[in-house]
Protein backbone atom coordinates (compact mmCIF):
# COMPACT_ATOMS: atom_id res chain seq x y z
CA UNK A 1 0.00 0.00 0.00
CA UNK A 2 1.31 3.45 -0.94
CA UNK A 3 0.83 5.84 1.99
CA UNK A 4 0.84 9.51 1.09
CA UNK A 5 -0.48 11.36 4.15
CA UNK A 6 2.03 10.87 6.94
CA UNK A 7 2.85 12.78 10.14
CA UNK A 8 5.39 14.80 8.16
CA UNK A 9 3.09 15.67 5.24
CA UNK A 10 3.93 19.20 3.97
CA UNK A 11 6.35 19.75 6.88
CA UNK A 12 9.52 20.44 4.97
CA UNK A 13 12.09 21.10 7.68
CA UNK A 14 12.85 19.94 11.22
CA UNK A 15 11.64 23.13 12.82
CA UNK A 16 8.33 22.83 10.96
CA UNK A 17 7.78 19.36 12.44
CA UNK A 18 8.47 20.71 15.90
CA UNK A 19 6.22 23.76 15.53
CA UNK A 20 3.35 21.75 14.08
CA UNK A 21 3.38 19.03 16.72
CA UNK A 22 4.01 21.32 19.70
CA UNK A 23 1.79 24.26 18.88
CA UNK A 24 -0.44 23.89 15.81
CA UNK A 25 -1.74 20.36 15.48
CA UNK A 26 -4.20 20.28 18.37
CA UNK A 27 -5.41 23.88 18.34
CA UNK A 28 -9.19 24.25 18.04
CA UNK A 29 -10.81 25.79 14.95
CA UNK A 30 -12.52 29.18 14.89
CA UNK A 31 -14.44 29.11 11.61
CA UNK A 32 -15.57 32.70 11.24
CA UNK A 33 -16.63 32.38 7.58
CA UNK A 34 -18.10 29.36 5.83
CA UNK A 35 -21.03 28.33 3.65
CA UNK A 36 -22.25 25.36 5.68
CA UNK A 37 -26.01 24.90 5.66
CA UNK A 38 -27.44 25.71 9.11
CA UNK A 39 -30.40 23.43 8.38
CA UNK A 40 -28.06 20.46 7.88
CA UNK A 41 -26.26 21.32 11.12
CA UNK A 42 -29.50 21.77 13.03
CA UNK A 43 -31.07 18.59 11.72
CA UNK A 44 -27.77 16.75 12.18
CA UNK A 45 -27.90 15.35 8.66
CA UNK A 46 -26.68 11.77 8.40
CA UNK A 47 -24.20 10.87 5.67
CA UNK A 48 -24.07 7.29 4.45
CA UNK A 49 -22.55 7.87 1.02
CA UNK A 50 -19.14 9.41 0.34
CA UNK A 51 -20.25 10.78 -3.02
CA UNK A 52 -22.93 12.97 -1.47
CA UNK A 53 -20.57 14.18 1.22
CA UNK A 54 -17.51 14.59 -1.02
CA UNK A 55 -18.69 15.61 -4.49
CA UNK A 56 -22.07 17.26 -3.95
CA UNK A 57 -21.77 20.96 -4.76
CA UNK A 58 -17.96 20.88 -4.90
CA UNK A 59 -17.15 23.03 -7.92
CA UNK A 60 -13.41 22.64 -7.27
CA UNK A 61 -13.68 18.93 -8.05
CA UNK A 62 -16.15 19.52 -10.87
CA UNK A 63 -13.69 21.79 -12.68
CA UNK A 64 -10.98 19.14 -12.47
CA UNK A 65 -13.34 16.44 -13.73
CA UNK A 66 -14.22 18.55 -16.75
CA UNK A 67 -10.53 19.10 -17.45
CA UNK A 68 -10.13 15.31 -17.35
CA UNK A 69 -12.76 15.05 -20.09
CA UNK A 70 -15.44 13.51 -17.88
CA UNK A 71 -18.96 13.82 -19.25
CA UNK A 72 -21.27 16.12 -17.26
CA UNK A 73 -23.52 13.11 -16.65
CA UNK A 74 -20.90 11.85 -14.16
CA UNK A 75 -20.34 15.28 -12.58
CA UNK A 76 -23.67 17.02 -11.97
CA UNK A 77 -25.87 14.57 -13.87
CA UNK A 78 -27.84 11.48 -12.91
CA UNK A 79 -25.04 8.94 -12.78
CA UNK A 80 -25.07 6.66 -9.74
CA UNK A 81 -23.01 7.65 -6.67
CA UNK A 82 -20.55 4.81 -7.36
CA UNK A 83 -20.10 5.90 -10.98
CA UNK A 84 -19.45 9.50 -9.93
CA UNK A 85 -16.94 8.41 -7.29
CA UNK A 86 -15.03 6.26 -9.78
CA UNK A 87 -14.83 9.14 -12.24
CA UNK A 88 -13.49 11.34 -9.46
CA UNK A 89 -10.91 8.70 -8.54
CA UNK A 90 -9.76 8.64 -12.15
CA UNK A 91 -9.53 12.43 -12.15
CA UNK A 92 -7.71 12.56 -8.82
CA UNK A 93 -4.93 10.32 -10.13
CA UNK A 94 -4.36 12.91 -12.84
CA UNK A 95 -4.50 15.85 -10.41
CA UNK A 96 -0.98 15.52 -9.04
CA UNK A 97 0.46 18.98 -8.18
CA UNK A 98 -3.09 20.36 -7.90
CA UNK A 99 -4.21 21.22 -4.32
CA UNK A 100 -7.16 18.88 -4.83
CA UNK A 101 -4.73 15.98 -4.66
CA UNK A 102 -3.63 17.13 -1.22
CA UNK A 103 -7.07 18.07 0.08
CA UNK A 104 -8.72 14.85 -1.04
CA UNK A 105 -6.12 12.57 0.50
CA UNK A 106 -6.09 14.63 3.70
CA UNK A 107 -9.88 14.22 3.93
CA UNK A 108 -9.65 10.47 3.38
CA UNK A 109 -6.96 10.11 6.04
CA UNK A 110 -8.37 12.48 8.66
CA UNK A 111 -12.04 11.50 8.54
CA UNK A 112 -12.10 7.89 7.28
CA UNK A 113 -8.69 6.50 8.27
CA UNK A 114 -7.92 5.74 4.62
CA UNK A 115 -4.22 6.25 3.95
CA UNK A 116 -4.04 4.53 0.61
CA UNK A 117 -3.62 6.70 -2.48
CA UNK A 118 -6.93 6.77 -4.35
CA UNK A 119 -6.92 5.91 -8.06
CA UNK A 120 -9.17 4.27 -10.64
CA UNK A 121 -7.87 0.81 -9.75
CA UNK A 122 -8.86 0.85 -6.07
CA UNK A 123 -11.88 3.16 -6.38
CA UNK A 124 -14.47 0.42 -5.84
CA UNK A 125 -12.69 -0.92 -2.78
CA UNK A 126 -12.26 2.51 -1.16
CA UNK A 127 -15.83 3.51 -2.05
CA UNK A 128 -17.18 0.46 -0.19
CA UNK A 129 -14.72 0.91 2.68
CA UNK A 130 -15.65 4.55 3.31
CA UNK A 131 -19.39 3.98 2.93
CA UNK A 132 -19.20 1.12 5.42
CA UNK A 133 -17.34 3.43 7.84
CA UNK A 134 -19.96 6.17 7.41
CA UNK A 135 -22.78 3.79 8.32
CA UNK A 136 -20.91 1.96 11.07
CA UNK A 137 -19.82 5.17 12.81
CA UNK A 138 -23.14 6.97 12.19
CA UNK A 139 -21.37 9.96 10.66
CA UNK A 140 -23.42 13.16 10.80
CA UNK A 141 -22.94 16.88 10.26
CA UNK A 142 -22.50 17.49 13.98
CA UNK A 143 -20.17 14.53 14.53
CA UNK A 144 -17.86 15.78 11.77
CA UNK A 145 -17.81 19.27 13.28
CA UNK A 146 -17.07 17.87 16.73
CA UNK A 147 -14.39 15.55 15.39
CA UNK A 148 -12.74 18.56 13.76
CA UNK A 149 -12.54 20.39 17.13
CA UNK A 150 -14.51 23.38 15.87
CA UNK A 151 -15.42 25.83 18.61
CA UNK A 152 -17.36 28.34 16.51
CA UNK A 153 -19.01 28.51 13.08
CA UNK A 154 -20.33 31.62 11.36
CA UNK A 155 -22.61 30.71 8.49
CA UNK A 156 -23.47 32.96 5.53
CA UNK A 157 -27.07 34.14 5.53
CA UNK A 158 -29.34 36.31 3.41
CA UNK A 159 -30.60 39.56 5.04
CA UNK A 160 -34.16 38.24 4.71
CA UNK A 161 -33.48 34.82 6.25
CA UNK A 162 -35.62 34.09 9.30
CA UNK A 163 -32.66 32.26 10.96
CA UNK A 164 -34.98 29.56 12.30
CA UNK A 165 -32.27 26.91 12.21
CA UNK A 166 -29.97 29.08 14.27
CA UNK A 167 -32.75 29.32 16.84
CA UNK A 168 -33.05 25.53 16.87
CA UNK A 169 -29.30 25.12 17.21
CA UNK A 170 -29.24 27.52 20.13
CA UNK A 171 -31.58 25.16 21.98
CA UNK A 172 -29.46 22.04 21.35
CA UNK A 173 -27.44 21.93 24.55
CA UNK A 174 -25.73 18.64 23.68
CA UNK A 175 -24.01 20.16 20.63
CA UNK A 176 -21.15 22.25 21.98
CA UNK A 177 -20.04 24.16 18.87
CA UNK A 178 -21.46 27.67 18.74
CA UNK A 179 -23.15 28.43 15.40
CA UNK A 180 -23.92 32.06 14.58
CA UNK A 181 -25.34 33.81 11.51
CA UNK A 182 -23.46 36.28 9.32
CA UNK A 183 -25.17 39.04 7.36
CA UNK A 184 -24.49 38.65 3.59
CA UNK A 185 -26.29 41.46 1.68
CA UNK A 186 -24.81 40.85 -1.80
CA UNK A 187 -28.24 41.13 -3.38
CA UNK A 188 -28.66 44.63 -1.96
CA UNK A 189 -25.85 45.81 -4.26
CA UNK A 190 -27.44 44.44 -7.44
CA UNK A 191 -29.21 47.69 -8.26
CA UNK A 192 -30.67 47.58 -11.76
CA UNK A 193 -31.21 43.81 -11.77
CA UNK A 194 -34.54 42.01 -11.48
CA UNK A 195 -33.45 40.28 -8.28
CA UNK A 196 -32.93 43.68 -6.61
CA UNK A 197 -36.60 44.58 -7.08
CA UNK A 198 -37.66 41.21 -5.68
CA UNK A 199 -35.33 41.70 -2.71
CA UNK A 200 -36.72 45.15 -1.90
CA UNK A 201 -40.26 43.74 -1.99
CA UNK A 202 -39.34 40.93 0.40
CA UNK A 203 -37.44 43.33 2.65
CA UNK A 204 -40.47 45.63 2.70
CA UNK A 205 -42.74 42.75 3.73
CA UNK A 206 -40.41 41.98 6.65
CA UNK A 207 -39.92 45.56 7.83
CA UNK A 208 -41.92 48.51 6.50
CA UNK A 209 -43.01 50.03 3.17
CA UNK A 210 -40.00 51.08 1.06
CA UNK A 211 -40.45 53.88 -1.47
CA UNK A 212 -37.10 55.67 -1.29
CA UNK A 213 -33.50 55.01 -0.37
CA UNK A 214 -33.91 56.29 3.20
CA UNK A 215 -36.65 53.71 3.76
CA UNK A 216 -34.29 51.10 2.29
CA UNK A 217 -31.43 51.89 4.69
CA UNK A 218 -33.78 51.92 7.67
CA UNK A 219 -35.08 48.49 6.62
CA UNK A 220 -31.55 47.15 6.28
CA UNK A 221 -30.81 48.41 9.78
CA UNK A 222 -33.87 46.58 11.11
CA UNK A 223 -32.56 43.35 9.62
CA UNK A 224 -29.06 43.95 11.01
CA UNK A 225 -30.64 44.41 14.44
CA UNK A 226 -32.52 41.13 13.91
CA UNK A 227 -29.25 39.34 13.15
CA UNK A 228 -27.62 41.00 16.15
CA UNK A 229 -30.38 39.72 18.44
CA UNK A 230 -29.66 36.21 17.09
CA UNK A 231 -25.96 36.51 17.95
CA UNK A 232 -24.67 37.73 14.59
CA UNK A 233 -21.66 40.01 14.78
CA UNK A 234 -20.20 39.71 11.26
CA UNK A 235 -21.17 40.92 7.81
CA UNK A 236 -19.70 39.73 4.54
CA UNK A 237 -19.90 41.24 1.06
CA UNK A 238 -19.05 39.53 -2.20
CA UNK A 239 -18.23 42.30 -4.67
CA UNK A 240 -17.03 42.00 -8.24
CA UNK A 241 -14.84 45.09 -7.93
CA UNK A 242 -14.01 47.73 -5.34
CA UNK A 243 -15.59 50.99 -6.43
CA UNK A 244 -15.37 54.54 -5.17
CA UNK A 245 -17.50 57.20 -6.81
CA UNK A 246 -18.57 60.45 -5.19
CA UNK A 247 -22.31 60.93 -4.79
CA UNK A 248 -24.98 63.07 -3.21
CA UNK A 249 -28.24 62.00 -1.64
CA UNK A 250 -30.38 63.20 -4.54
CA UNK A 251 -28.32 61.09 -6.98
CA UNK A 252 -28.66 57.97 -4.85
CA UNK A 253 -32.39 58.34 -4.32
CA UNK A 254 -32.83 58.80 -8.07
CA UNK A 255 -30.77 55.66 -8.78
CA UNK A 256 -32.80 53.69 -6.24
CA UNK A 257 -36.14 54.77 -7.71
CA UNK A 258 -34.97 54.02 -11.25
CA UNK A 259 -33.99 50.52 -10.10
CA UNK A 260 -37.44 49.94 -8.57
CA UNK A 261 -38.99 51.04 -11.85
CA UNK A 262 -36.70 48.63 -13.72
CA UNK A 263 -34.97 51.40 -15.64
CA UNK A 264 -31.41 51.02 -16.90
CA UNK A 265 -28.64 51.94 -14.46
CA UNK A 266 -25.33 53.31 -15.78
CA UNK A 267 -21.92 52.00 -14.73
CA UNK A 268 -21.25 55.26 -12.88
CA UNK A 269 -24.56 54.94 -11.05
CA UNK A 270 -23.68 51.37 -10.06
CA UNK A 271 -20.39 52.60 -8.61
CA UNK A 272 -22.12 55.45 -6.77
CA UNK A 273 -24.69 53.12 -5.25
CA UNK A 274 -22.05 50.60 -4.14
CA UNK A 275 -20.02 53.38 -2.51
CA UNK A 276 -23.10 54.77 -0.79
CA UNK A 277 -24.40 51.44 0.45
CA UNK A 278 -21.07 50.25 1.84
CA UNK A 279 -20.63 53.57 3.58
CA UNK A 280 -24.10 53.47 5.14
CA UNK A 281 -23.77 49.85 6.20
CA UNK A 282 -20.34 50.49 7.72
CA UNK A 283 -21.94 53.10 10.00
CA UNK A 284 -24.40 50.51 11.31
CA UNK A 285 -21.72 47.82 11.65
CA UNK A 286 -19.46 50.17 13.56
CA UNK A 287 -22.26 51.21 15.93
CA UNK A 288 -23.07 47.54 16.60
CA UNK A 289 -19.42 46.51 17.06
CA UNK A 290 -19.54 44.18 14.05
CA UNK A 291 -16.75 43.06 11.73
CA UNK A 292 -17.13 43.95 8.05
CA UNK A 293 -15.71 41.46 5.55
CA UNK A 294 -15.29 42.20 1.83
CA UNK A 295 -14.47 39.47 -0.70
CA UNK A 296 -13.76 40.94 -4.10
CA UNK A 297 -12.40 40.07 -7.50
CA UNK A 298 -14.42 37.20 -9.01
CA UNK A 299 -15.87 37.17 -12.50
CA UNK A 300 -18.69 34.66 -12.47
CA UNK A 301 -20.65 32.39 -14.80
CA UNK A 302 -18.33 32.95 -17.76
CA UNK A 303 -19.55 29.97 -19.80
CA UNK A 304 -22.99 31.04 -21.01
CA UNK A 305 -24.01 27.61 -22.30
CA UNK A 306 -23.02 25.96 -19.01
CA UNK A 307 -24.81 28.64 -16.99
CA UNK A 308 -28.02 28.10 -18.93
CA UNK A 309 -27.74 24.36 -18.35
CA UNK A 310 -26.49 24.21 -14.74
CA UNK A 311 -27.06 27.62 -13.18
CA UNK A 312 -24.65 29.53 -10.89
CA UNK A 313 -21.94 28.12 -8.61
CA UNK A 314 -21.21 25.24 -10.95
CA UNK A 315 -17.51 25.89 -11.50
CA UNK A 316 -17.35 28.45 -14.30
CA UNK A 317 -15.90 31.40 -12.40
CA UNK A 318 -12.43 32.94 -12.46
CA UNK A 319 -10.22 35.79 -11.24
CA UNK A 320 -11.10 39.35 -12.26
CA UNK A 321 -8.83 42.32 -12.75
CA UNK A 322 -9.83 45.95 -12.38
CA UNK A 323 -8.52 49.45 -12.89
CA UNK A 324 -7.82 51.95 -10.10
CA UNK A 325 -8.08 49.40 -7.29
CA UNK A 326 -5.56 51.15 -5.04
CA UNK A 327 -7.20 54.56 -5.42
CA UNK A 328 -10.71 53.17 -4.97
CA UNK A 329 -9.86 51.05 -1.94
CA UNK A 330 -7.93 53.79 -0.15
CA UNK A 331 -10.67 56.33 -0.90
CA UNK A 332 -13.41 54.01 0.34
CA UNK A 333 -11.68 53.25 3.65
CA UNK A 334 -10.67 56.88 4.05
CA UNK A 335 -14.29 57.98 3.67
CA UNK A 336 -15.29 55.70 6.54
CA UNK A 337 -12.28 56.52 8.71
CA UNK A 338 -12.62 60.29 8.22
CA UNK A 339 -16.19 60.12 9.49
CA UNK A 340 -15.13 57.85 12.39
CA UNK A 341 -17.17 54.82 11.38
CA UNK A 342 -14.63 52.43 9.87
CA UNK A 343 -15.47 49.12 11.60
CA UNK A 344 -13.11 46.22 12.07
CA UNK A 345 -12.62 45.11 8.49
CA UNK A 346 -11.19 42.09 6.67
CA UNK A 347 -10.32 42.39 2.97
CA UNK A 348 -9.98 39.32 0.76
CA UNK A 349 -8.61 39.86 -2.74
CA UNK A 350 -9.14 37.03 -5.21
CA UNK A 351 -6.49 38.38 -7.59
CA UNK A 352 -3.14 37.54 -5.91
CA UNK A 353 -1.32 40.27 -7.82
CA UNK A 354 -3.16 42.71 -5.54
CA UNK A 355 -1.68 41.34 -2.30
CA UNK A 356 0.72 44.26 -1.83
CA UNK A 357 -1.92 46.79 -2.83
CA UNK A 358 -4.19 45.46 -0.10
CA UNK A 359 -1.30 45.13 2.36
CA UNK A 360 -0.10 48.70 1.93
CA UNK A 361 -3.67 50.02 1.98
CA UNK A 362 -4.69 48.43 5.26
CA UNK A 363 -1.53 49.80 6.89
CA UNK A 364 -2.93 53.29 6.30
CA UNK A 365 -5.92 52.65 8.56
CA UNK A 366 -4.55 50.90 11.64
CA UNK A 367 -4.35 54.04 13.78
CA UNK A 368 -6.86 53.12 16.45
CA UNK A 369 -5.48 52.41 19.88
CA UNK A 370 -6.26 49.16 21.70
CA UNK A 371 -7.13 47.29 18.48
CA UNK A 372 -4.38 45.14 17.01
CA UNK A 373 -4.53 45.17 13.20
CA UNK A 374 -8.05 46.55 13.05
CA UNK A 375 -8.06 46.19 9.26
CA UNK A 376 -7.00 42.68 8.28
CA UNK A 377 -5.66 41.12 5.08
CA UNK A 378 -7.80 38.00 4.82
CA UNK A 379 -6.42 34.53 4.13
CA UNK A 380 -5.87 33.21 0.63
CA UNK A 381 -9.34 32.78 -0.83
CA UNK A 382 -10.88 30.43 -3.43
CA UNK A 383 -8.26 30.13 -6.18
CA UNK A 384 -5.62 31.17 -3.63
CA UNK A 385 -6.62 28.48 -1.12
CA UNK A 386 -3.41 26.68 -2.12
CA UNK A 387 0.14 26.34 -0.88
CA UNK A 388 1.35 29.06 -3.25
CA UNK A 389 -1.64 31.30 -2.56
CA UNK A 390 -1.33 30.98 1.22
CA UNK A 391 2.40 31.64 1.16
CA UNK A 392 1.98 34.66 -1.12
CA UNK A 393 -0.63 36.16 1.17
CA UNK A 394 1.36 35.53 4.37
CA UNK A 395 4.60 36.78 2.84
CA UNK A 396 2.94 39.97 1.68
CA UNK A 397 1.28 40.44 5.06
CA UNK A 398 4.61 39.93 6.82
CA UNK A 399 6.26 42.46 4.48
CA UNK A 400 3.60 45.14 4.84
CA UNK A 401 2.08 44.57 8.28
CA UNK A 402 2.20 42.42 11.40
CA UNK A 403 1.96 38.69 10.73
CA UNK A 404 1.71 38.17 14.50
CA UNK A 405 -1.84 39.61 14.44
CA UNK A 406 -3.14 37.71 11.38
CA UNK A 407 -6.59 36.21 12.10
CA UNK A 408 -5.66 33.13 10.10
CA UNK A 409 -7.51 30.49 8.15
CA UNK A 410 -11.22 30.16 7.45
CA UNK A 411 -13.09 27.32 5.75
CA UNK A 412 -15.16 29.23 3.14
CA UNK A 413 -16.72 25.93 2.10
CA UNK A 414 -20.02 24.06 1.91
CA UNK A 415 -18.41 20.76 2.88
CA UNK A 416 -18.38 19.31 6.38
CA UNK A 417 -15.00 17.69 5.77
CA UNK A 418 -13.27 20.85 4.53
CA UNK A 419 -11.91 21.43 8.02
CA UNK A 420 -8.91 19.46 6.81
CA UNK A 421 -7.91 22.70 5.08
CA UNK A 422 -7.16 24.20 8.48
CA UNK A 423 -4.67 21.39 9.01
CA UNK A 424 -3.28 22.00 5.52
CA UNK A 425 -2.89 25.70 6.32
CA UNK A 426 -1.21 24.96 9.65
CA UNK A 427 1.34 22.67 8.03
CA UNK A 428 2.14 25.33 5.43
CA UNK A 429 2.37 28.00 8.14
CA UNK A 430 4.75 25.89 10.22
CA UNK A 431 6.96 25.14 7.22
CA UNK A 432 7.06 28.87 6.37
CA UNK A 433 7.97 29.93 9.91
CA UNK A 434 10.32 26.96 10.33
CA UNK A 435 12.21 27.93 7.19
CA UNK A 436 12.63 31.50 8.48
CA UNK A 437 14.06 30.10 11.72
CA UNK A 438 16.46 27.77 9.92
CA UNK A 439 17.56 30.61 7.63
CA UNK A 440 18.30 32.69 10.78
CA UNK A 441 15.78 35.32 9.68
CA UNK A 442 13.83 35.09 12.94
CA UNK A 443 15.11 33.85 16.31
CA UNK A 444 14.69 30.28 17.48
CA UNK A 445 12.88 31.50 20.59
CA UNK A 446 10.29 28.99 21.89
CA UNK A 447 8.21 31.68 23.61
CA UNK A 448 8.04 33.83 20.46
CA UNK A 449 7.33 30.91 18.13
CA UNK A 450 4.62 29.43 20.34
CA UNK A 451 2.92 32.82 20.51
CA UNK A 452 3.13 33.30 16.73
CA UNK A 453 1.80 29.86 15.77
CA UNK A 454 -0.98 29.69 18.35
CA UNK A 455 -2.08 33.25 17.65
CA UNK A 456 -2.47 32.65 13.92
CA UNK A 457 -4.08 29.23 14.36
CA UNK A 458 -6.71 30.34 16.89
CA UNK A 459 -6.17 33.10 19.42
CA UNK A 460 -6.06 36.07 17.04
CA UNK A 461 -9.49 35.20 15.66
CA UNK A 462 -10.79 34.50 19.18
CA UNK A 463 -9.64 37.92 20.40
CA UNK A 464 -10.54 39.85 17.24
CA UNK A 465 -14.14 38.69 16.89
CA UNK A 466 -14.91 38.22 20.60
CA UNK A 467 -17.76 35.81 19.89
CA UNK A 468 -17.12 33.07 22.46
Amino acid sequence: MTQFITDHFMLQNKKAVELYNKYAKDMPIYDYHCHLDPQQISENTHFDNITTLWLGGDHYKWRAMRAQGIDEYFITGNASPREKFKKWALTLENSVANPLYHWSHLELAMYFDVHEVLNEHNADQIYDQVNSYLKRQNITAQSLITQSNVKLICTTDSPTDDLRYHDKLHKQKDFKTQVLPSFRPDIAFKVGEECFVDFVETLSDLTHPISNVDDFIKAMKIRINYFHDKGGRLADHGLNTIEYQSYNHVDIDDIFKKALNKQQISNKAHAQFQTFLLNELSKIYNDKGWVMQIHFGAIRNNNTMAFEQLGPDAGFDSIRDQQNLAENLNSLLNMMASDHHLPKTILYNLNPTYNDIVGTTIANFQNQSHIQSKVQHGAGWWFNDTKRGMLNQMTSLADQGLLMHFVGMLTDSRSFISYSRHDYFRRILCTYIGSLVELKEIPDDPRLLEKLIKNICYYNAYNYFKLI
